[in-house]
């Protein structure tokens, strides 16, 4: 159920754009085109529409318009109409908002020019481009004709000066020449110089006149655009203290109220849906009604003073430089060095496949299967193949490694806070994956491995193992010529409560990097599928992420909003801030788990008014954001093939040399893949069955082994004690018969060994070598038969 994205609103008179609008409870906000022009706001439908069908329009200048919070903002004209609208981000939302305050201003300036007569331009409304060309042309005019009168008065002066010198010399030389013939020469000329003074005296005095005729005439008008500035400036002012107003008061009634229907606890939701657009289409998609947490903090622009070209605050040029830098290092210098070992290359790298058979469409009745397992584990849940997808969760855990890119970034980092950033941008990623994932994975059997060999093509390989099956663990470990090694074990804990599915991934994930010798370590959020029973299936990620770095204390804490009908925030939205051991914050991230994470640094910090339960809300100043994960398009017949990625595509591929134990050698899930799902079920079936038959023989040899009365001391020890029959005991659906006496824990699994991280301090499986090396030397006799 993701929201698509209105475009920038184009520059000019004229803005249009998609936004959400608010119709009522049961439609909730919908997607319309809006039209901004003229000082009017008109929507429509689609596009389509404004040829021939306007659904509204309202006057900006006798409105009023209200920002709610980061994306949602109100138009109102006093009660006749009011638009609850909703932007998909907050950037975008600001340029509306300036659009708007904009547009506002000129149609109250052009309605006060329109009462006054002396108005150059036409009273008439303008057309697109029209007010504001006729206003900057009167502008332009009338400081044309104001220049050329300051000449006019500069030459004026000019000549006086030189005139009075002039009428000066001469009569000092009459005052000093004797009474002659010469006498009436000198009259003469003190008179003509005289004549001069005094022409130039009245030029100077009619330029002044006309001088101050112009400024005294345009005055008046320059005088009301300045109040119509004054006024615009204090209606933002009075808007913002509004907002902030109202923000405090719905943070301090949110934290203070219990849970009531939305009328009762937002009394302004309650009014849209009295003012919802009749006309609007129905949503056939189910929503999942969730609380919505207030956010702990929000960000501003920095102030101007830190964009200063040379800055260094706090380090910054140092580390985002070196980000720049250190991105393009790889391409720049394999582009310049031609002796490069890559063009040595002898072996080209495999083509991997980009299709697989296209999903069959099986009809299924799903409540027959599901009405009794309500309440249980979903591992103990004997499903058919219908509601997997043909990979196993060994192969899941591998597509974590899709942006393999963000540790190569993050291991030339010589900022860890920086690097903290590439590592939070990986754990989201992760999740990238399964937006549209509905179909579940095969359970892997025990002491099943699945390796992912890129060392040619990406310079990492990876390599899986069920180590565990009651309760169901997979140990993973992943290592790249960059400098950098992942490893994890995950448990998945599952609830089927009727309505939706809960999965709760336990255990840890840890990214090691070998130059800097930096630790990282985190957990997994909720996955809840929607939807189980009745509706489209649909997926949400839930929770909080604590990106710690054991060696230098940095902390990322990474939230993932649950999704709810009511909250007027960007869907899947996740947020965060970097901190350093102190608990200085850093840097921001945010973004969304489906689509793309931005970071920006901070530059300065300061808390909030408290709240009813005594928290703050802290006010970041950061400078401008930058793109640091985008999510790559989905191949082309994505809805035909499961919704893989191209990543996913070639997980099951089949590969010579793998281990006898790879997912790609499992039957039940190649022939779900060549779309043979009946011969699938009954190759299930089949693997179902010999585990039951290995269980029974265990039970056979533990009676055995405790007839005895010594043996039977011992029998505890026996039956928890690995044998070779362990190595063959499955994790697939049918685990609901195996006795809780014949758990899996003390397996000892094949390629990995259960230690005590030191940093940390996490007991998890760890790669203890030897895999690679056997693939080498084509040597598996220590592997067990499972399939």
């Amino acid at each position: 159920m993701s929201e698509p994205k209105s475009p920038t609103p184009t520059p000019g008179d004229t803005y249009k754009g998609w936004l959400f609008k608010w119709t009522n409870y049961i439609k909730g906000y919908q997607r319309r085109w809006f039209v901004l022009s003229n000082g009017l706001l008109s929507y429509y439908r689609t596009q389509a529409e404004m040829g021939h069908t306007c659904r509204g329009t309202i006057n900006l200048a006798t409105a009023n318009i209200t920002v709610e919070d980061s994306c949602n903002f109100v138009i109102s004209n006093g009660g006749a109409q009011t638009y609850h609208l909703k932007a998909s981000s907050e950037v975008e939302r600001q340029r509306w908002i300036t659009a708007l305050e904009l547009a506002k201003a000129k149609a109250v300036h052009m309605q006060a020019e329109s009462d006054d007569s002396g108005d150059d331009c036409p009273a008439e409304p303008p057309t697109s481009g029209q007010g504001g060309g006729c206003r900057n042309l009167e502008i332009q005019s009338t400081l044309r004709t104001l220049g050329s009168k300051v000449e006019d008065l500069n030459t004026c002066n000019d000549l006086i000066v030189k005139h009075g010198s002039a009428l000066q010399r001469s009569l000092s030389e009459l005052e000093g020449i004797r009474v002659g013939a010469d006498v009436g020469e000198k009259m003469r000329q003190v008179t003509e110089r005289a004549t001069l003074f005094r022409i130039t005296s009245n030029a100077m005095i009619n330029a002044c006149r006309d001088f101050l005729s112009l400024a005294q005439n345009h005055g008046k008008r320059w005088q009301k655009a300045f109040q119509v500035e004054r006024d615009q400036r204090i209606r933002l002012e009075e808007t913002l203290e509004q907002l902030a107003k109202q923000h405090n008061h719905l943070e301090r009634a949110f934290r203070g109220a219990t849970v009531l229907p939305p009328s009762f606890s937002n009394p302004a939701l309650a009014n849209k849906d009295k003012k919802g657009d009749a006309s609007d289409e129905d949503d056939d998609n189910e929503f999942f009604d969730a609380m919505e947490d207030p956010a702990e903090f929000i960000t501003v622009p920095a102030d101007p003073k830190y964009h200063r070209s040379g800055s260094n605050i706090s380090g910054l040029s140092s580390e985002t430089g070196m980000e720049e830098q250190s991105v393009n290092f790889d391409e720049q210098s394999m582009a310049s060095n031609p002796e490069s070992p890559q063009p040595l290359e002898l072996e080209p790298v495999r083509q991997r496949r980009t299709r697989i058979p296209d999903k069959p469409n099986y009809y299924l009745n799903l409540w027959s299967i599901m009405k009794n397992c309500i309440g249980k584990e979903l591992s103990k849940i004997p499903m058919p193949v219908n509601f997997n997808e043909p990979l196993s969760m060994l192969q899941r855990l591998s597509e974590d490694l899709e942006y393999y890119e963000l540790l190569d970034k993050a291991s030339k980092c010589q900022s860890s806070l920086e690097q903290m950033c590439y590592v939070a941008a990986f754990t989201v990623s992760s999740y990238s994956t399964t937006v549209h994932r509905t179909g579940k994975p095969f359970n892997p059997l025990l002491a099943e491995t699945f390796e992912l060999d890129r060392l040619k093509d990406c310079g990492y390989r990876s390599l899986c193992e069920q180590v565990s099956h009651h309760p169901p663990a997979a140990a993973h470990h992943a290592s790249s010529e960059k400098g950098w090694t992942l490893r994890q074990e995950i448990t998945l804990a599952s609830k089927f409560r009727g309505k939706y599915l809960s999965i709760m991934p336990l255990g840890s994930i840890q990214c090691l990097f070998d130059k800097s010798n930096n630790h990282y370590s985190w957990k997994k959020v909720t996955t809840t599928v929607h939807n189980i029973i009745v509706g489209k299936l649909w997926i949400d990620q839930s929770g909080e992420i604590d990106v710690v770095n054991h060696k230098t204390g940095d902390r990322c804490h990474l939230k993932f909003a649950p999704y709810s009908y009511f909250s007027r925030d960007v869907p899947r939205k996740v947020t965060g801030v970097v901190t350093d051991k102190d608990g200085k914050a850093h840097y921001v991230l945010s973004g969304t788990w489906d689509e793309k994470m931005e970071f920006s640094r901070i530059m300065q910090s300061s808390k909030g008014e408290n709240g009813t339960e005594g928290k703050q809300r802290t006010v970041y100043q950061t400078l401008k954001a930058k793109e640091i994960w985008k999510k790559n398009p989905l191949p082309e017949g994505a809805e035909n093939m499961y919704f893989f990625s191209s990543l996913a595509l070639t997980l099951n591929e089949p590969e010579e040399g793998v281990a006898p134990t790879d997912c790609r050698r499992r039957p039940d899930q190649r022939l779900m893949e060549d779309g043979r799902w009946d011969e699938a079920n009954a190759e299930k079936q089949r693997l179902e069955e010999k585990q039951r038959t290995v269980r029974r023989e265990r039970e056979r040899e533990a009676v055995k082994a405790a007839s005895s009365p010594e043996e039977a001391a011992n029998e505890d020890s026996i039956n928890d004690s690995p044998s070779k029959t362990d190595a063959v005991e499955t994790g697939t659906e049918a685990n609901e018969v195996l006795d809780e006496s014949t758990h899996s824990d003390n397996y000892q699994a094949m390629w990995f060994e259960k230690l005590d991280d030191p940093v940390s301090g996490e007991t998890l499986h760890v790669y203890k070598g030897g895999y690679w090396e056997a693939k080498e030397q084509g040597n598996w006799d220590a592997c067990p038969e499972i399939f």
